[in-house]
């Protein structure tokens, strides 16, 4: 009776984690759409993994293989519950209305029809798999054809992909077929609002104007740097030249790296987030000594590059929302970024003002406020700098070296401009402008 009782639990357990596992929440969900408006008509072709539809009844037969011939119903359930509850169209603005389940299909994952739009669409629309098929109903993946009304394939489209729910990362390939256009493909990872398929220019600009904005204010490394560039100046105008300089070289190096002109190596990005922190300890440690300030435009200009590669590293998955406007995109984002820049020395100015005036004297005050944050950015140094040396020494190829060639002219022309510059800035500055501090 104990070996009885004890087999049944042991049998109830297993059916309990069982029923349980049904429902979790995948891990990771790969989403293959296809998009094409014709004639008055939008089909949305979708594949998506059955694990990932849940809460779902199908019916199966054996050891849990799905019955395909008397899962037709639950399949369109599943495809409405799961899918266009969950994603918008609109068409010039409007959302369009929920779609007709034009036809579903189980598939076996080895499937390579969504490797073109025809190819999905005669498979979603040929007869289903046969009866026999040893498919189990989580091991599947689900084609579903939708059908959207629209008053004309000529309109603008967009959409709220929908898909995060699927799982706990869902990545989702989606493809824009507009007729007479090239076909744009996008690569979403995360909730990303309403997506543009094909934007015009000022949809595109004022995408990346936001964009640019929002990273500012949501980057502690870059706000500590502008921090740190306050902190000694108390008036506009070589506060003005020192935030010109920042924005021109960051835009310089920005632009280099969306058009392919930076290294796209492994190393690469934790060797520039390295190089910021340690241009926030140097900014911090400059302040601390009040030494250099009247030239310390050239040196943000310096580490305004390094900076600029950052911002590129956050657009490389945002730029393909930027159609066939990558400059005007990027300009935006640069724009964007002054605004933001704008916004926070409009804040800080002041707070320091009243900070130095009624808390604590402006010298004693610089000094322990760039303390803390060269204390932080050191953290952020050593940490950064133990990730980049896990990578390897680059190989000093023929290919490196032409890199390294076509750098060090962009150096030397840049060191010539600054050069330039300078007399510039010291003629417009003049001696009684410069920046102040008690040091001095």
């Amino acid at each position: 009776m104990r070996v009885r009782r004890l087999l049944i639990a042991v049998l109830l357990l297993a059916g309990l984690q069982a029923g349980s596992s049904a429902h979790e929440v995948p891990n990771e969900v790969t989403v293959l759409a296809f998009l094409k408006p014709e004639g008055q008509t939008l089909r949305f072709l979708v594949r998506a993994p059955m694990a990932s539809l849940r809460d779902v009844s199908v019916p199966v037969f054996g050891p849990g293989y799905l019955q395909i011939s008397a899962a037709d119903a639950a399949f369109r359930d599943a495809a409405t519950l799961w899918i266009s509850d969950f994603v918008e169209l609109y068409e010039n603005g409007q959302p369009l209305p929920k779609p007709t389940v034009r036809a579903v299909r189980a598939e076996l994952p080895s499937s390579r029809s969504f490797q073109s739009y025809e190819a999905a669409l005669a498979d979603v629309l040929g007869p289903p798999l046969p009866d026999d098929t040893n498919l189990y109903w989580e091991q599947g993946v689900l084609d579903v054809l939708f059908e959207y009304p629209i008053t004309s394939d000529q309109s603008q489209f967009a959409i709220h992909p929908g898909f995060t729910r699927l799982g706990l990362q869902v990545n989702v390939g989606l493809r824009f077929l507009a007729p007479g256009q090239p076909e744009r493909v996008f690569d979403v990872h995360a909730d990303v609002g309403v997506v543009e398929l094909d934007p015009r220019w000022h949809q595109a600009a004022w995408l990346f104007v936001k964009e640019g904005f929002w990273h500012i204010l949501d980057g502690t490394d870059h706000l500590l740097f502008l921090l740190c560039l306050v902190l000694p100046f108390r008036r506009f105008r070589p506060l003005l030249v020192v935030v010109t300089a920042f924005t021109l070289a960051h835009s310089v190096t920005l632009l280099a790296s969306a058009y392919g002109l930076a290294p796209d190596a492994l190393w690469f990005p934790p060797l520039v987030e390295t190089l910021i922190a340690a241009s926030i300890v140097y900014m911090a440690l400059e302040n601390i000594l009040g030494v250099g300030l009247q030239r310390r435009w050239i040196m943000t200009f310096a580490f305004g590059l390094v900076h600029g590669f950052g911002f590129s590293f956050v657009l490389r998955e945002r730029l393909q929302f930027a159609g066939s406007h990558l400059l005007s995109s990027l300009l935006a984002f640069n724009v964007g970024v002054e605004f933001g820049q704008l916004l926070v020395l409009a804040v800080l100015i002041p707070a320091l003002g009243w900070l130095f005036t009624r808390v604590v004297p402006e010298r004693p005050g610089v000094i322990i406020m760039s303390a803390l944050v060269a204390h932080t950015a050191w953290h952020w140094m050593t940490d950064r700098w133990a990730a980049l040396s896990r990578f390897p020494l680059p190989a000093l190829d023929a290919l490196a070296l032409a890199a390294l060639m076509r750098w060090a002219m962009a150096a030397i022309f840049l060191a010539l401009l600054l050069w330039w510059v300078s007399g510039i800035v010291r003629r417009w500055e003049g001696l009684p402008n410069e920046p102040r501090t008690d040091a001095n």
